[in-house]
């Protein structure tokens, strides 16, 4: 890599890096307005995907420790959001289930986000989105790469 390919990909680094955070924030503060944070949607929605996963299982789908999604699941759980039941045969684990309400404010959640979407990352021309598209899974492939190697 040359140096000006190098000052380029760290160029496009950090804008991604910054459009990140932007983004976040933006979905975080509409999020924050109807009593959710990031994290906690994160969970509800992918819970509204599929219920009755593992607390491990959540975790891995949502790329963070099980130490981090307990803390979220216990709040959660205290909200009446979720609840987490038995599994036969494995007293130590629990498997999470939306309850009436947090099924509600899951889908709030997401429409909140679809909504953001559409007046983000929607009004770019559909082959713009689709390039777009096609350039996050390259960088997600060489992530991916770089993980391996290390």
């Amino acid at each position: 890599m040359t140096q000006n390919e190098s000052v380029t990909a760290e160029r496009v680094w950090f804008r991604l890096v910054r459009l990140n955070a932007r983004l976040g924030a933006a979905v975080g503060d509409r999020l924050k307005a109807v009593g959710l944070s990031v994290p906690q949607c994160d969970v509800l929605a992918t819970l509204t995907e599929r219920e009755g996963v593992s607390q491990q299982e959540l975790a891995e789908r949502l790329y963070v420790t099980k130490g981090n999604i307990s803390g979220l699941i216990d709040r959660l759980e205290a909200a009446k959001l979720v609840e987490r039941r038995s599994i036969a045969g494995d007293r130590r684990s629990h498997a999470i289930y939306l309850t009436e309400e947090g099924c509600k404010l899951a889908q709030r959640g997401v429409e909140i986000q679809r909504n953001y979407v559409a007046r983000t990352i929607g009004r770019l021309a559909p082959e713009q989105a689709r390039q777009f598209e096609t350039l996050i899974v390259a960088v997600r492939d060489c992530a991916r790469q770089a993980e391996r190697e290390d």
